[in-house]
């Protein structure tokens, strides 16, 4: 075994067999020597042992056989029987590029306010053969706003940072690299190295196709560590109703209205304290009285016609709502607008908007989804794709997200500055495809009656 490492990398593996030996030979080829090798085996029940036992004698390797216990343990694991002053994990069916470690670790050592780096790195399919390329933002030059996090493996950690934020949270069964991400960030320094050094392989079996999942543990991350910093989150959820005859607030969906069920949700919602519903339509207070709001205050707010017109900014209505007498007298610290034709947005997803503003510190945030699509413009000569989205290289900056779920949230304090409800450093908050679902049409609505029975 290596004296004293610089730096432990730690190899987890559950049922790749298949791949373990292309990143067990990855981290043994780095040109960087200073390091100590850490193979995990998460209770796997393919031959992967077999491949594992053919290292059992080199020096610099230490095998870790253990009952299935997932990923966070698993990590947790690692630090405690890592040696390294850097550590990093390496997951078995991704694999390294030879001068990897040697680059990252450069960085580290000659910046010790620096707790963490990440590099860009290559997309391979299932053979290992390069698809393309991820470039990540210049986060010494760019980045302000830390809500992209680094890739959760093979990024390189200053151990005793990494121990001072308490490890890896067990109770998640997923999102490792995002739960240490929001609480590294707010102690610690963290940059991109601006080259691709390891090989992410796109598979069937990559836990970051289960989306659904993995955007519930996101939402459970963030209200737990605004809970945790105290943060006040109380705050006003404002429905925007134009109150015309064919307004989709008054369309039925399984019975229920599309406003009721707006109305509904933001009362479940725990950040959220009072519902002001505004509409020039009074029957709207007719179906707020079909609401039960036993707890929590539901404020119809009179709309002059004027400010209900179609491409009409909401801004001012919202500036009406604050100087109203029941908001005024209570401390809020967000306004979340909430239109009534996403009914699938759930309350946690309205907490989630709250929670994701304050997180990271942003004046202003918006519900999306990525949208990976190639778009393209005519120039008169033929069709050219958007910004060269049809490229083999993936910048970070040329993502296109797409806004929906009828999600917007801004700090009050930020809406008085701006006058806006889209203002100042905007943040984002990703939802399930589900939530994304608008009715604007009857055939978005008869999707949306089959949605509501299963």
């Amino acid at each position: 075994m290596t004296p004293n490492p610089l730096v432990t990398v730690y190899i987890t593996n559950y049922n790749y067999g298949q791949y373990i030996q292309e990143a067990i030979d990855s981290v043994l080829n780095q040109t960087y020597n200073n390091l100590e090798i850490i193979i995990i085996d998460d209770g796997s029940t393919d031959d992967s042992k077999n491949t594992i036992e053919n290292y059992s004698r080199n020096d610099n390797i230490k095998i870790i056989y253990q009952q299935n216990k997932g990923l966070n343990v698993t990590n947790n694991v690692a630090i405690r029987a890592s040696d390294g002053k850097y550590i990093m994990r390496l997951d078995a069916d991704d694999f390294l590029d030879p001068s990897a470690v040697e680059k990252m670790v450069s960085e580290l050592e000659s910046n010790s306010e620096l707790g963490l780096i990440f590099p860009d790195y290559y997309y391979v399919n299932e053979i290992g053969e390069i698809i393309g390329q991820e470039k990540r933002h210049d986060f010494d030059n760019e980045v302000t706003l830390f809500d992209q996090p680094a890739h959760g493996a093979c990024t390189l950690i200053r151990k005793d940072n990494l121990v001072a934020v308490g490890g890896y949270n067990e109770s998640y069964n997923c999102q490792d690299g995002y739960e240490l991400w929001v609480k590294f960030i707010s102690h610690y320094k963290v940059t991109n190295y601006s080259e691709p050094l390891f090989y992410y392989r796109q598979h069937g079996k990559n836990l970051t196709k289960s989306e659904d999942r993995i955007l519930e543990t996101r939402a459970k991350i963030n209200s737990n560590y605004v809970k945790s910093q105290n943060y006040h989150s109380d705050s006003i959820a404002v429905i925007p109703v134009r109150g015309t005859e064919n307004d989709h607030a008054f369309i039925s969906l399984g019975g229920v209205t599309l406003l009721e069920r707006k109305i509904t949700a933001a009362l479940a919602s725990e950040n959220i304290k009072k519902v002001v519903v505004t509409s020039p339509n009074s029957s709207v207070g007719d179906i707020i009285e079909k609401v039960d709001s036993a707890e929590k205050e539901i404020i119809f707010h009179h709309r002059n016609k004027q400010l209900a017109r179609f491409n009409t900014t909401l801004n001012p209505v919202i500036s009406e709502v604050l100087e109203l007498e029941s908001i005024k007298e209570d401390k809020m610290t967000a306004i979340v607008v909430l239109t009534v034709e996403y009914p699938f947005v759930s309350p946690a997803k309205i907490d989630d908007a709250v929670n994701t503003l304050l997180l990271f510190n942003s004046d202003s945030l918006l519900a999306v989804r990525a949208d990976s699509s190639v778009f393209y413009q005519h120039h008169g000569d033929g069709l050219h794709a958007i910004m060269n989205r049809d490229k083999y290289t993936k910048l970070e900056r040329e993502a296109l997200f797409k806004q929906v779920g009828g999600i917007n949230a801004v700090l009050v304090e930020s809406f008085k500055k701006h006058k806006e409800v889209i203002c100042g450093q905007i943040g984002h908050m990703v939802v399930d495809q589900k939530s994304a679902h608008g009715i604007f049409s009857e055939h978005d609505l008869s999707i949306a009656e089959l949605m509501v029975t299963m």
